[in-house]
């Protein structure tokens, strides 16, 4: 009996595997994994040979086909996989961004009602249907650019009520788009105006074993920041977070250093997030753990700062590293990996390799995903993009242009711009 293959990818100028079995360090962090003129095929869902396109030919000679796609000696690469997103919230503070520029401070526009507490005010008032279809047209552009797998998190609720509407969207998003969401409950993202005083311990006693108890939620996070939660509050809700079997992430290190890297790697965390301003006793428990440090160039970028994490420092102490967008209505409002990935090239340090690896494969590890996707490996999901040029060096040295043509969720095509040949450079 003739074997079976769904899809069957040839011609790849470039094959970007990121192939890895564990999140990448070091000097394994610059090796891309090139297969030139690279095939795969996939069954199921699942990538079930990878390898140059004569080989695969060969093997697949016999076997039923259903689909067949010549890319052409494009680039082909695993989906991006973005570790730290708050996609769900109900409009833009792009006024924030042009005070930003003339010289205010996030932390001063927060002082006068900005940033995270005016959000807040907004999630609370919008109708959960609305708030829900705003996510689901952002989640659409993310996808058209090559995004297939994410993270997002709640935190903009700062009650039960909204945070379990928040959470409540995320799922709907998992359940009605071709990617992979994972969920974070970020009650602790701000303590919100009318109950400072009490917050930690509605979130402890209350909030966690509430949201635990919905299973609406993989990971816990916090934001561990001067002025936001100290490291006595961190902990206790951090252990709280563990008791009730969420995974742990935290925000550590970007406004100001007060521990809570060492804190959060102590704890077991699975991340941590931002890393702005980790010192260099921060580096070194990070490079001695299994935590992940997600990095946010855009963030940086966003804020009009130039100051941005010590990337080439983290991995040259031998941490493991992820790239995320931190897309959100204020600070980022960019959802583009491919922007993140050209920043932390340009500003931080990292070779074009790196960076890929960093915003695939160790960030799939980040949020859990890492024995499933974020590169292209037989038995992973089949989650790839084409991308309208030669060289995968071109994605972050051509900043600002869209260069993906196809996206495919386990061997599916999910997206595809129409006529992209007639305007293509490649081949000519």
């Amino acid at each position: 009996m003739a074997e079976t293959v769904d899809l069957l990818l040839l011609g790849a100028g470039q094959l970007i595997t990121c192939r890895a079995e564990k999140p990448l360090r070091g000097k394994q962090l610059a090796d891309p994994g090139i297969i030139t003129g690279g095939a795969l095929a996939v069954r199921d869902g699942r990538i079930i040979a990878i390898g140059n396109s004569a080989e695969l030919e060969k093997k697949f000679r016999d076997s039923s086909v259903s689909d067949i796609i010549d890319v052409e000696g494009r680039v082909v690469m695993p989906g991006w996989v973005d570790p730290h997103t708050h996609a769900v919230f109900p409009g833009y503070r792009a006024d924030e961004y042009e005070a930003r520029i003339r010289g205010d401070s996030y932390l001063e526009i927060e002082k006068r009602g900005g940033g995270i507490k005016r959000t807040v005010k907004d999630l609370r008032k919008i109708d959960e249907d609305r708030l829900y279809e705003l996510s689901r047209r952002r989640l659409l552009k993310m996808i058209r650019s090559g995004v297939t797998s994410l993270e997002i998190k709640s935190g903009y609720g700062l009650d039960i009520e909204n945070e379990l509407k928040m959470l409540r969207v995320i799922s709907r998003l998992s359940d009605q788009l071709p990617v992979d969401i994972v969920s974070t409950f970020m009650g602790a993202h701000q303590k919100p105006e009318e109950n400072p005083e009490g917050y930690v311990k509605l979130v402890v006693e209350e909030m966690i074993p509430e949201v635990a108890e919905t299973g609406l939620a993989r990971y816990m996070d916090i934001f561990c920041e001067k002025g936001v939660f100290d490291l006595e509050e961190t902990r206790r809700i951090m252990e709280a977070g563990k008791a009730n079997g969420f995974g742990l992430k935290a925000h550590t290190d970007e406004i100001y250093a007060i521990g809570g890297t060492e804190l959060a790697v102590e704890l077991g965390a699975v991340s941590v997030e931002h890393l702005t301003r980790i010192t260099p006793g921060g580096i070194k428990a990070l490079s001695g753990s299994e935590t992940i440090g997600i990095l946010l160039p855009a963030t940086s970028f966003g804020l009009a700062s130039s100051h941005f994490a010590p990337a080439r420092k983290l991995v040259d102490s031998g941490a493991a590293i992820a790239l995320a967008t931190d897309f959100n209505p204020g600070s980022n409002p960019s959802s583009s990996m491919p922007l993140a990935v050209s920043i932390a090239c340009s500003q931080m340090g990292l070779v074009p390799a790196e960076a890929i690896n960093a915003a695939t494969v160790n960030a799939a590890w980040s949020i859990g995903l890492g024995t499933e996707t974020g590169s292209l490996m037989v038995g992973k999901k089949g989650d790839f993009v084409v991308y309208d040029i030669e060289d995968y060096r071109e994605i972050p040295a051509r900043a600002g242009l869209d260069h993906s043509v196809m996206v495919a969720k386990e061997g599916r095509m999910i997206w595809e711009r129409k006529g992209f040949r007639r305007e293509s450079e490649v081949g000519v």
